[in-house]
Parts: C-alpha cells; structure tokens; sequence
C-alpha cells in the first residue's frame, strides 16, 4: 500500500488535490467555530445550495468560467441571508432554510428544463455530492486556495479579537465600538467564497460537515476558544488528508470519504468527552 500511495504521489494532479483540500479544510475550519457557536452551523448548507442554482444558471449559459456567475451570486446571498436572519419576523434558521430549498428546487427545476448533456441525474448527482474532478485541478486552482488560505489565516488572527467579541456577546460588541455588522458581512463573504471552492471536493450537500464536525469535534474535549479553533484547524486538516489518501486508494468518492473521516474523529472526541465528565 506505501507503494502504492507513492507512486501515486508521483503524479501533480494528486499533490494539487491533497493540497488544496488540506486548504480548503483550513479555511473552513477557522470560520467554522465561530458560525457554530453563532447558531448559524448551516449557513455553509443554504449558500452551497444557492452554489449548486446559480451553477445550473451558468451551465446553462454555457460559461466557460462558471465561477464568474457562481461566485458573485454566493456572495450577495451570503450577505442577504446574513440580513434576513437579523430581522425580527424572519430568524436565521429560517431565512437559511428558505434559502437553500429555493435555491436547490431552482437549480435542479433548471437543469431539467435546460440541460446541458444527456445525463442530467449524473451531473446533478455529481454536483451535490463531489466528484473525481478535485484530481483534475491545475496549478491556477492550487494558487487561488493557496492565496485564499492565507489571506482567510491572515484576518482571522489580525482581527481575533474582534471576532471572539462578535462571536459570544454582539451586544456588548456594539457598546464597545465594533462594527458589529462589518464584522458578520466578512465572516458571510469569505465562507461564501469558501464554499464556491469546496464544491469540487466534497460536493454541495456535504460541504456544512467541513464546517461543523472538525468545530463540534474541539468542543467535546476542550473548552477555551483559542485551544478549540486551533484543535479544529489542525483536526479538519488531518481528517482532509487522510480522506483524501483513502479515496484515491481505496476508489471511494472524494467528499464522501473526508466526511466520513471527520464523523469519525468527532466519535472519538465525543467519547473522550464523555469519559472526562
């Protein structure tokens, strides 16, 4: 088997993959301890699903570079659900459920209207739940997750501290002089940017679990903010990789299998806690 994954690591499709789903893994777990403890674990589950619509809308197009419609879409959604779920009559697991129903019904409703090859249940299939295409990658997607990876590193160390603030007491964040809504607009916009690069590895449907599990996983065995954002970061990586290493050897599909590694892991965390009290 070390052989095996060897050989395999010869080969530049497999590196780009394994890097930028260690990347990808990265960034989604720094946000996600703060989206969790927000109440708002699912608003990678919503924006994937307004991803997965606005893909139809370009694939209908026939947009040679899809991002140029998915990724604008994501974003404003991202900031209207961000809106919707501040308004008193509409909460925020509302507007997230109002929005990734619509959105996931829109899409596919398109993609059946207006297909785009003769396998329409196939490329749905494909787009939900991930595909082989993370070993497609070139050397430009590597760069766009590597930049993106360290720019998202970059504003969460920088602004720590305000985002600790904005993450337990919003109240009192405001009192103090934070941009409250600044602070939720440039959480919302890099997770939908997040999100748009994400498709490709684990797939729309799956993408929440990069966000929740490595976070809930911290959470059961630790109890400082810092130590738990770290644990999740280092955790969702390792989870990432190791998902990625058994799907090219094993042949299982490439999202499926890093959810897999991460359910794992919170098992084990969970049970630790447990045993701890």
């Amino acid at each position: 088997m070390l052989d095996t994954l060897i050989e395999y690591m010869s080969f530049p499709f497999v590196r780009y993959a394994l890097i930028v789903g260690v990347l990808i893994a990265l960034c989604s777990s720094l946000l996600g301890v703060t989206l969790v403890l927000k109440r708002y674990s699912f608003i990678g589950d919503g924006l994937s699903h307004v991803a997965f619509g606005a893909l139809a809308i370009a694939t209908i197009l026939n947009f040679t570079n899809k991002m140029i419609i998915v990724l604008p879409i994501t974003i404003v959604f991202a900031i209207l659900l961000l809106r919707k779920g501040q308004n008193t009559k509409i909460k925020g697991d509302a507007a997230i459920a109002m929005l990734s129903v619509g959105a996931l019904a829109f899409g596919y409703m398109m993609m059946n209207l207006f297909p785009s090859s003769a396998n329409v249940s196939g490329d749905v299939c494909t787009t939900l739940f991930g595909s082989m295409s993370i070993l497609m990658l070139t050397k430009t997607d590597v760069w766009v997750c590597g930049i993106l990876a360290i720019v998202v590193t970059i504003l969460f160390i920088f602004l720590y501290n305000r985002i600790f603030a904005v993450t337990f007491d919003e109240d009192f964040a405001n009192a103090v002089g934070t941009k409250v809504n600044l602070y939720n607009l440039l959480i919302a916009t890099v997770i939908a940017v997040i999100i748009v690069l994400a498709m490709n590895l684990v797939g729309s449907l799956l993408i929440s679990a990069l966000v929740i599990f490595p976070a809930l996983s911290a959470m059961s065995i630790l109890k400082n903010f810092k130590s738990v954002t770290i644990f999740s970061a280092v955790s969702s990586m390792i989870c990432a990789l190791i998902g990625i290493i058994i799907s090219i050897l094993a042949g299982t599909p490439v999202g499926s299998t890093i959810v897999a590694a991460d359910v794992v892991l919170f098992a084990v965390c969970y049970l630790i806690g447990r045993i701890r009290g």
